[in-house]
């Protein structure tokens, strides 16, 4: 037991000995080697905490069934986003930007790299994979217009400058996604959670491999366990992402993509050995539940701390960002517009993805 709970001990430890050296371990004290250096470290103490709150949401899946335990892990994962995201906010000169650029970040690795990399492998291995189509239809029908009020527009209104909100439309995005979200999750765990099943399995095949499974309380106590050092350590790795973003003359957009490959890394390895194990409605689960998550969730999380701290937050995408955002929702509705997929499709994901990351690095 104290084995399996050496991230979260390795965790704490890390925070400690960063809390006892106060001002000594500041990136501008150090130089910019030294400095990546120890964000290298607190990269792979938060991204090893991130397993170990997937390993205790996975055994909460055992316990609880589907589609239960892929949201427990969802709504794990998104939690630590929110978390690293207002760290970043919060500290120093923090980019009116972050927010939006983590949210889109998601959104693309999810839709495009994630479901790409499970339809490619999938489909490679099993030819041809059924899911639930209600299920994806359901997530993608909340999915864009949340987008759309969120990303898109904010940079189409007047009432405000550039991609900032006014009062009055902030005020609408946190009802709208918190409603919204709110009537999605009473249809996936209350009144509909069985379009939300693998159609084709059998009716005790919700075993979760390669997990020792103990008590409800353990785990819901280790997630927690787990979650809070990486809390504890996201206002850390934000000053040392920024810091050596800037020192490397980076763009500034790579900092929302390091995030969300961070908080997206344990979660995605879930949903490939799902899509690989021939269990894709358990892989579209995870992966666009995180997206409807990110944005459902973060956007209120992030606006409304933007209004306690007087912040400024800009969630309007770029005209070609936008044009991403738009294509990527348009193939993702053709993509899960019919009971079966194939390793073509996976591929015509990836391109996007490609085109995103290239897009990181030409046009910031």
């Amino acid at each position: 037991m104290l084995k399996s709970e050496l991230p979260s001990l390795t965790g704490f430890v890390v925070f400690a000995v960063f809390a006892f050296a106060g001002d000594a371990l500041k990136p501008d004290a150090l130089g910019i080697g030294t400095s990546l250096l120890l964000l290298a470290v607190i990269f792979a103490t938060v991204m090893w905490c991130a397993f170990s709150v997937v390993r205790h949401a996975e055994c909460l899946a055992t316990i609880l069934g589907e589609p239960f335990g892929t949201l427990v892990l969802t709504l794990a994962v998104i939690g630590i986003e929110v978390a690293l995201i207002v760290a970043i906010m919060l500290s120093g000169d923090a980019a009116p930007t972050m927010a939006r650029d983590t949210m889109f970040s998601v959104v693309m690795i999810v839709l495009n790299g994630l479901i790409g990399l499970c339809l490619l492998m999938g489909g490679l291995r099993h030819r041809e994979q059924s899911y639930n189509l209600q299920g994806a239809q359901a997530f993608l029908s909340v999915l864009v217009p949340l987008a759309v009020f969120a990303l898109v527009l904010p940079r189409f209104t007047h009432s405000a400058p550039g991609g900032e909100l006014s009062p009055l439309q902030a005020g609408f995005d946190v009802i709208m996604c918190i409603l919204l979200y709110g009537v999605f999750l009473a249809i996936q765990t209350v009144t509909h959670s069985d379009i939300f099943r693998q159609p084709d399995a059998a009716a005790d095949d919700h075993e979760h491999h390669g997990v020792v499974v103990r008590s409800l309380p353990f785990h819901v106590a280790g997630l927690f366990g787990a979650l809070l050092p990486i809390i504890l350590l996201s206002k850390k790795l934000a000053l040392y992402v920024e810091f050596g973003i800037a020192g490397l003359g980076a763009p500034l957009a790579l900092s929302g993509f390091i995030v969300a490959a961070l908080v997206l890394m344990p979660e995605g390895l879930s949903a490939l050995q799902a899509a690989r194990d021939n269990k894709l409605q358990r892989a579209v689960n995870i992966c666009l539940g995180s997206a409807v998550a990110t944005i459902g969730l973060t956007v209120p999380a992030v606006l409304l701390v933007g209004w306690v701290t007087g912040l400024s937050i800009e969630l309007g995408l770029k005209p070609a960002d936008i044009v991403m955002l738009v294509l990527t929702l348009f193939v993702s509705l053709l993509t899960f517009g019919s009971r079966t997929t194939n390793y073509l499709l996976g591929a015509v994901h990836l391109s996007l993805f490609a085109a995103y990351v290239m897009m990181i690095f030409d046009l910031s």
